[in-house]
């Protein structure tokens, strides 16, 4: 524990009854982001007015669809947890909400259970902890935290942009923001950032030669 307190030592509280209800929140937040994403897709020939013009301008409905607004609210969770502990805890109640919540309405509401998608979605929960672990040491110090940062930078990257040898495209928008999003969150001094972009940029190239298809 010496050697992970040295990238980012964990803030003690003895507020038990404030983290249980922090937990709470997160998980009640979960519930309700799966309830309007699944909500959003399932109805979007239905919308309201403004909502309707927000879908189909910004195509919102499959940005929720996607994981890059997850992992950016997942990250932002994990970094201003009080420790790793509490960060693995937090996020795992975020996707056990937001997951079931969003089943369920497709289930019930719906009328159907993409059982694939499902189970993707399910084994990012259960890993969920684990990443969110490594997060919380991301916005830490050192050698370590710079490349955990840019490991998550770099799945953003991919994400926000579509590339090859001789093009590169942005793939969304709002993809590009949770991108900018992360960079906010995970920044450091003004070096170290434009550090943390550079391996970034190296890792998304490296996932995309190791993974060639699109799993985001």
């Amino acid at each position: 524990m010496d050697f992970l307190d040295k990238i980012r030592v964990p803030q003690k509280s003895n507020y038990i009854k404030r983290q249980v209800i922090v937990t709470i929140g997160i998980l009640l937040f979960g519930i309700c982001m799966g309830l309007f994403s699944k909500f959003l897709d399932y109805r979007q020939g239905e919308l309201p007015a403004l909502l309707q013009v927000i879908d189909n301008t910004l195509d919102f409905h499959n940005f929720l669809g996607g994981f890059a607004p997850w992992i950016v609210i997942a990250v932002c969770i994990s970094v201003y947890s009080h420790t790793p502990i509490r960060a693995a805890i937090n996020v795992l109640s975020f996707f056990s909400g937001f997951v079931a919540s969003y089943y369920i309405y497709s289930y019930f509401v719906a009328g159907f259970f993409p059982r694939s998608y499902a189970l993707i979605w399910i084994a990012f929960t259960i890993i969920s902890p684990f990443l969110a672990f490594l997060s919380w040491y991301a916005k830490g110090t050192g050698c370590i935290a710079l490349i955990l940062s840019s490991g998550i930078l770099g799945v953003l990257l991919n994400i926000a942009f579509s590339y090859g040898m001789f093009y590169i495209d942005i793939s969304s928008w709002l993809n590009l923001l949770m991108l900018l999003f992360g960079i906010f969150i995970l920044r450091k001094s003004m070096k170290e950032t434009i550090g943390m972009i550079v391996i970034a940029i190296a890792f998304a190239i490296i996932i995309k030669m190791v993974i060639p298809f699109s799993i985001w």
